[in-house]
């Protein structure tokens, strides 16, 4: 009974190591960072992929007044995030989407974050600039995307801010950091 009961919580644990990333919570120092990096403003729609727990959605509506909408494919992490969204009381301003972000139109975000796997953030690229406006950013806290420059960065905290239509081109001069 044991191992059965092991087996299926290492499944239920691995399983979103597939579709993109396995759950690593962001410390909130690190969100915090990745907002404010982000240029977080009441007008943005942020949107979470892969949400976790959470704490991002929670942290931009709460802090900043921004539409946040966050995408889990795990259900137990989907429940949990509705929670804290309502615990956090932003249940106005923050949803979450359950599925998995590679179905999902992005379309709507003007900031996007992401703590996902190097590989993923690769696969993500085209989705990203298909579906983005220029101007958009995109967060990533500890993982980068080969060939784009970051237009902000914190080394420190491993947090990169990308915009579509400046970061995907050659680095020129003119970079800002």
């Amino acid at each position: 009974m044991l191992v059965l009961f092991t087996l299926i919580i290492a499944c239920w644990i691995l399983w979103t190591q597939f579709i993109g990333s396995g759950w690593g919570p962001t410390p909130i120092k690190k969100v915090r960072v990745m907002l404010e990096l982000s240029g977080v403003t009441s007008s943005d729609v942020i949107y979470d992929l892969g949400c976790g727990d959470g704490r991002i959605i929670a942290e931009a509506a709460k802090l900043y007044g921004a539409r946040a909408v966050g995408v889990e494919a795990d259900p137990f992490r989907f429940i949990w995030s509705k929670a804290t969204v309502r615990i956090k009381g932003v249940n106005g301003l923050a949803d979450v989407i359950y599925g998995n972000f590679f179905h999902i139109d992005l379309s709507p975000a003007t900031v996007v974050t992401l703590f996902l796997q190097q590989g993923t953030n690769q696969r993500l690229k085209q989705k990203l600039l298909a579906e983005l406006r220029r101007g958009s950013r995109i967060a990533t806290y500890t993982w980068t995307f080969e060939g784009w420059h970051p237009v902000r960065s914190d080394p420190a905290n491993q947090i990169y801010i990308y915009e579509v239509g400046v970061s995907e081109k050659p680095a020129g001069p003119a970079r800002r950091q």
